[in-house]
């Protein structure tokens, strides 16, 4: 067994993928670095935090993309965005069997936050525009910066989410919420309420996300692999069970919830026995607890 968590971008499309079929584009020697982080006087990375490429899966053409956490948490800039859209839009012309995006970020750079912003937004539209044409998009959740914020958002676009219960999404991280609203709304060095409400076994109880796998490598490639052929097309049918699913999960909490957990509380309402046991269940158990 091999951490996902533990590995670095790199290492997880080697241990991922097919041996030795993995071929980046704008790899760190081409030097395509962000234009904005030099001016700030803050440290460029040679291929911006994110490796692109295509490689086989299974014996299947996929292209890949995958973030790297360790370059700051995975954050999103304008050349990270543009190598994105860039590997999403090369899908369209060249159709591979699957598009593959690793996800670890925090969201967009503070420090190129327009353009970041931007990359992100034309990132979702190349990520719809590669589904709406057949190819299912894949995202894999696992690493230690978990995928919050715009890339949380491009997560939600995708096919196919596969989890880690290490791994966590949102749209606004821990930190975040505590700044906008304060310790008593949501406490970031509560671990256990972090994990709680936007770890990978509280998505897989509440239908945001399509697997829940140990934080093994060899099961996020299994799981990739049988996602290869789960393509959901771009329908009104499909966005308007997706409001219904939404719905239901706001109903379903009790008016008052000031002061009590609410992912307890939700799983709770969601039907699942012994909810406070949750955290402690084994991968296994938890995935057995989804009647859906």
């Amino acid at each position: 067994m091999i951490s996902y968590a533990e590995c670095s971008a790199r290492e997880r499309l080697a241990l991922l993928l097919d041996p030795e079929s993995f071929h980046e584009w704008l790899p760190p020697a081409e030097r395509v670095t962000s234009p904005h982080l030099a001016q700030l006087g803050v440290p460029s990375a040679f291929d911006d935090g994110v490796a692109i490429g295509r490689a086989t899966l299974d014996g299947h053409e996929v292209f890949v993309a995958a973030q790297e956490g360790a370059f700051m948490g995975g954050g999103v800039g304008e050349v990270h965005g543009a190598k994105l859209v860039g590997l999403l839009q090369r899908a369209l012309r060249d159709r591979p069997a699957a598009v593959l995006l690793l996800a670890e970020s925090g969201g967009v750079r503070l420090h190129e936050a327009n353009a970041g912003l931007i990359a992100v937004s034309e990132v979702m539209r190349a990520l719809l525009d590669v589904r709406a044409a057949g190819i299912p998009v894949i995202v894999l959740i696992g690493g230690a910066n978990g995928c919050f914020g715009g890339m949380g958002i491009v997560a939600r676009c995708a096919d196919h989410v596969v989890m880690s219960d290490a791994g966590r999404l949102a749209m606004s991280g821990p930190e975040v919420i505590e700044a906008s609203h304060g310790v008593e709304e949501f406490d970031s060095r509560d671990r256990a309420l972090v994990w709680r409400t936007t770890g990978g076994k509280h998505r897989w109880l509440t239908g945001d996300c399509d697997a829940l796998v140990e934080d093994d490598v060899a099961e996020f490639r299994a799981a990739a692999v049988a996602a290869i052929d789960a393509s959901k097309p771009l329908t009104l049918a499909a966005l308007e069970e997706e409001h219904a699913l939404l719905t239901a999960r706001l109903h379903a909490l009790p008016s008052d919830t000031v002061g009590r957990d609410e992912a307890t509380l939700l799983w709770s309402a969601l039907g699942i026995a012994d909810a406070q046991r949750v955290p402690e269940l084994p991968v296994e158990a938890v995935r057995a607890l989804r009647a859906y």
